[in-house]
């Protein structure tokens, strides 16, 4: 295991120019295996909604379901700095519900940070959780918990007019205490010139490779998220049929009686054996 990476470490590899790898994972074996490979961040999203529950989209996901998942990925990945994803709701009402629901995240969870959607419409929520000592991602361009007000999951920022909407929402949230930022599903030449405006580093998802860092979706990229593929998605596996195959070997093994094989199972103790067949007796005539 290495050492956990820190808020000063990502500053730090913006200056350098080395990239900012980060992850989703949802469950203890993925965030496991991402530590192991070498993962700098990972995100507990709430595309759980999709990934792990077959939802629509993400608005039907709650804080417990969201906690749920960041312990399990903090006990898999002790050793990787975690993020926690406010949901839909959870931040919305009020400052003091932002901060109240961003300090479960830490108290419960051990989240390393929390990461919300919006920029200028959310820069009050921001400065009260930043106030509170929690460090926070800022989330602009395509937000999928807002993607019915902005006319379902489409690019943003492909026009000068919403490309300067992007920027000044992203100006927002480094003002407002944000100390990184992610951008989804905007033109590389936008996200490009989005990191050298603002000073935090910029990660990005379908936003090209001109920034700080990427983020992707486990199920995307390791191929066992069927319900569609975004346009950004470069999948590193095939997963799904690895495990549809495993399962239709078994269920032709079973139904041959080819498993359980005796080396899967467990046999008399050879000095037990006469006393097992005469107790038998007892029982089959």
């Amino acid at each position: 295991m290495g050492k956990k990476l820190t808020i000063s470490d990502f500053y730090e590899m913006k200056k350098q120019g080395r990239k900012i790898t980060w992850i989703t994972a949802y469950d203890y074996p993925i965030a496991s295996l991402s530590q192991q490979a070498g993962i700098d961040m990972i995100l507990v999203g709430d595309s759980l909604g999709m990934v792990v529950y077959g939802y629509d989209g993400t608005v039907p996901v709650t804080m417990d379901e969201c906690i749920i998942h960041c312990r399990a990925v903090r006990r898999g990945a002790p050793e990787v700095f975690v993020v926690g994803d406010m949901p839909f709701g959870s931040y919305h009402c009020s400052d003091e519900q932002a901060v109240s629901n961003a300090v479960r995240f830490v108290k419960e969870a051990g989240m390393d940070a929390i990461k919300l959607e919006g920029g200028t419409r959310v820069a009050s929520k921001i400065s009260a959780i930043a106030d509170a000592g929690i460090l926070v991602i800022g989330h602009v361009g395509l937000t999928p918990q807002s993607s019915a007000a902005l006319g379902g999951f489409k690019a943003q920022g492909r026009t000068a007019e919403s490309a300067e909407a992007v920027i000044e929402d992203s100006i927002a949230v480094e003002k407002a205490g944000a100390r990184m930022l992610l951008v989804e599903a905007v033109p590389p030449e936008l996200a490009k010139a989005l990191r050298d405006i603002v000073k935090i580093p910029v990660l990005g998802i379908g936003a090209g490779a001109d920034i700080d860092g990427q983020v992707m979706i486990c199920g995307d990229i390791l191929g066992y998220f069927q319900a569609f593929t975004p346009k950004f998605v470069k999948k590193y596996a095939d997963v799904a049929g690895v495990i549809i195959n495993a399962i239709k070997e078994y269920i032709d093994d079973v139904q041959k009686s080819k498993f359980p094989a005796p080396q899967h199972t467990y046999s008399i103790m050879p000095e037990e054996k006469d006393k097992f067949d005469k107790m038998l007796k007892k029982y089959i005539k």
